[in-house]
């Protein structure tokens, strides 16, 4: 069990703009604590000079220097009077850590609100689809149900050929990227509020044409109602596939209805499509891990938590709980991209040990998120920190893993991500490749595919860099707009 002090604590280990091939400041999801008060004393309101600029940064340096993972980082003081935004002045804070490739804008504030409500049901507003760009070219790579794009017949594998507020000003993909890089394709699809309205040029199975779409409220639902849970019968072997988009609380039922089939049809292989999941809540990632685990025992650890050594009361060692609708897998493949972080990467991590060569990494690395973030609130301002305090680790003490899980991982099979099919197609390239593992066909290893993409970095499709100001989903979903 959790030790009490981490009794009351929320978790959330996900990633956003780096893992998204992007760079910047513009911030990248972690592992979440959120602190508890110390004391049941109503805590006063703040002075009301908290919520200016300058309240805002010594608050956050105030954060810093009591969780941050690295402290030796840390400057023992830096005047925040040059920096305009708290993000900016947080951003110099982790420069150096940044620098040694262990903070990759991890650290940054975001709104408690928005925050909340994106982890309880998903809610956020936009287009509801993921790009990614591949040389000067702009490609949709999934769409979500319920929201604005799929309505207008934009679907996967479908090409943005350009871009404008009217029929009359459209500008080519190709041009805004070559003028202002991926950045001219996120300033060029506008804001993030409700009624923003964009005409895209696409080509797809339907043929060339302009399309007006306004962004809208709506809700990702972390399994697709079209492609997250499907039995696949592959030459009369059944092999259960999950995708799973994002780690948040309406995924747990999702889960647990998908787990008890698979175990009531006496599945013991599965694929768990992790190939744009930037991660989430740990809890969710942790009854993931249960229900993988109806052979593990309550004494087996799926994880443990290390905090630096003046919180390490904090540590936690997280056991597996088999749960009635648990599963004993006898081949997992993890289908992966660059993506691929945090909480889809605790999962990953966590089997190694227990499945060895049984459990393999398919398609290209990971991003390599294997640290976390604890937020702490000052709710008058709706100001959450969310600053990299934890590392975490499997039973067999495997962590640090910055590079990616291809290195962690005892068995990967290199394969594309074939935005020419659905999610879900038996015969895409990174699922076809998931149930050639299955069925205990060779594979080209994922280092040596990498090697191979490094000569042609230019032309390697990435998931499109998060916008100036994203909201609270385009840090958790990679790619989203």
């Amino acid at each position: 069990m959790r030790k009490k002090s981490l009794k009351n604590l929320v978790i959330i280990l996900a990633a956003g703009a780096t893992a998204c091939g992007g760079g910047g400041g513009s911030g990248s999801g972690g592992g979440t604590v959120i602190v508890p008060p110390t004391s049941t004393t109503p805590t006063p309101p703040p002075p009301p000079t908290a919520c200016s600029l300058r309240g805002r940064q010594d608050f956050a340096f105030s954060v810093l220097n009591e969780w941050y993972l690295f402290p030796e980082t840390l400057p023992a003081s830096l005047d925040p009077s040059p920096y305009n935004t708290v993000d900016a002045y947080i951003d110099a804070l982790t420069a150096t850590a940044r620098s040694q490739g262990r903070d990759r804008f991890f650290t940054y504030i975001t709104s408690i609100a928005q925050e909340n409500a994106f982890f309880s049901s998903g809610a956020t507003a936009g287009f509801g689809v993921r790009f990614a760009f591949q040389g000067n070219r702009l490609f949709v790579i999934e769409t979500f149900e319920n929201a604005p794009a799929l309505t207008a017949g934009i679907d996967r594998g479908t090409e943005i050929l350009a871009i404008g507020t009217s029929d009359s000003n459209l500008v080519p993909v190709s041009d805004i990227i070559a003028a202002q890089g991926s950045a001219g394709v996120s300033n060029a699809l506008g804001p993030n509020t409700v009624g923003t309205t964009r005409v895209l040029r696409i080509t797809n199975a339907g043929g060339t044409r302009n399309v007006t779409i306004a962004k809208a409220d709506y809700n990702i639902d972390p399994l697709s109602s079209r492609y997250g849970v499907k039995v696949i019968d592959d030459g009369g072997r059944k092999v259960g596939y999950i995708n799973m988009r994002t780690f948040i609380t309406t995924a747990d039922n999702q889960l647990r209805t998908a787990f008890a089939d698979f175990r009531a049809q006496g599945i013991t292989n599965i694929v768990i499509d992790f190939r744009y999941n930037g991660g989430g809540l740990v809890s969710t990632a942790e009854l993931m891990g249960d229900l993988m685990g109806a052979n593990r025992s309550t004494s087996d650890v799926f994880s443990l938590t290390r905090f630096r050594a003046s919180k390490a009361s904090n540590n936690d060692t997280r056991r597996f709980a088999p749960q009635p609708q648990s599963i004993a897998p006898v081949k997992v493949a993890f289908i992966t991209t660059n993506a691929t972080a945090s909480a889809s990467e605790l999962v990953m991590n966590s089997f190694v040990p227990y499945l060895g060569v049984n459990a393999a990494l398919i398609g290209s690395n990971t991003y390599g998120k294997p640290v976390g973030q604890i937020a702490v609130d000052q709710s008058a301002c709706d100001d959450r920190i969310r600053v990299v305090a934890f590392a975490t680790e499997n039973s067999a003490g495997q962590a640090g893993y910055f590079a990616g899980l291809a290195d962690t991982m005892r068995t990967t099979c290199a394969a594309p991500d074939d935005i020419a099919r659905p999610l879900g197609d038996p015969q895409e390239a990174s699922l076809r490749s998931a149930l050639d593992f299955i069925a205990g066909r060779s594979c080209t290893p994922v280092i040596a595919g990498q090697q191979q993409q490094a000569d042609s970095q230019r032309t390697e499709r990435r998931v499109l860099p998060l916008p100036k100001a994203p909201n609270v989903a385009q840090r958790e979903v990679p790619g989203l707009f």
